[in-house]
């Protein structure tokens, strides 16, 4: 029985001696050197890299990105030129001049009815508003925000139309 024993025990021994060396293999120190890594001692050495503490890490290549293809603009292949035909620009300046007057107009309507809805902080009260004040003081808040956004917006639309070129009337010169 103590022969079984021992032989047991033995294995035992052995099987964790060879474990042991197994995962010493595999958990070899690994150092790094900048934003580099290497498992190679005399590599580290030479490059005075700094052993790694703790547990394993992992590495994952990226891939670098290939550099932009140039590529040259439509505009500048006719004929190298860069330049815009000035009766085609006058064109687009007149279409920004009326899209740009037509979004005014309407966020001016916007601004209107905002403002006859807020009614100076005043709006009339609506169903449960009467007992519940809170709610009340809620959409009035809401109505202040919808005027001080459509003014925002009329003023920004008047803005862009004085970015705008002056009128057509020069095109005579």
């Amino acid at each position: 029985m103590s022969a079984l024993h021992f032989s047991f025990v033995r294995c035992l021994v052995t099987g964790a001696v060879a474990l042991c060396s197994l995962q010493a293999q595999a958990q070899e120190r690994i150092y790094r050197c900048g934003n580099e890594y290497t498992n190679n001692a005399q590599v580290a050495k030479s490059r005075n890299c700094t052993p790694m503490e703790g547990g394993n890490i992992t590495i994952v290549e990226g891939i670098k990105p290939a550099p932009a293809a140039r590529t040259t603009p439509a505009a500048a292949t006719r004929n190298g030129s860069d330049r815009v035909d000035p009766n085609a620009q006058r064109a687009r300046d007149s279409d920004a001049k009326a899209i740009l007057e037509a979004e005014l107009r309407k966020a001016e309507e916007r601004l209107a009815q905002a403002r006859k809805e807020y009614a100076n902080g005043e709006p009339e009260k609506q169903g449960i508003e009467s007992r519940n004040y809170q709610r009340y003081l809620d959409r009035v808040a809401e109505l202040k925000a919808a005027v001080t956004r459509a003014e925002s917006d009329v003023a920004g639309l008047q803005r862009e139309l004085g970015r705008l070129p002056a009128a057509s009337g020069n095109a005579a010169r």
